[in-house]
């Protein structure tokens, strides 16, 4: 567990793969490489405040490498695709 509530400790660095843009443009979710000890109410919270955008769901998954990504679905009314430009990712 993600000790304290600073977003930069929970959040490493969107992911922008064919992959996740495919998750981007067809089910409004966003791609994050998080901390391996962050849980999913950590990263939903930290996503909501670092991006002021309403979260559905998390989905987790810890790679081959040894990558923790976060898969998160965002409400209807932010696109993630307005999420993504502002990143300069799309």
């Amino acid at each position: 567990m993600v000790k304290g509530n600073e977003v930069s400790a929970i959040l490493k660095y969107p992911l922008s793969t064919e992959k996740a843009v495919r998750a981007i443009e067809a089910d409004n979710t966003l791609v994050f490489a998080v901390d391996k000890s962050a849980n999913k109410s950590q990263i939903k919270w930290a996503i909501q405040k670092e991006y002021a955008v309403k979260v559905l769901n998390v989905r987790t998954m810890i790679d081959m490498k040894g990558v923790k990504k976060a898969y998160v679905k965002l409400d209807h009314s932010t696109p993630a695709i307005d999420v993504t430009s502002k990143l300069g990712l799309i």
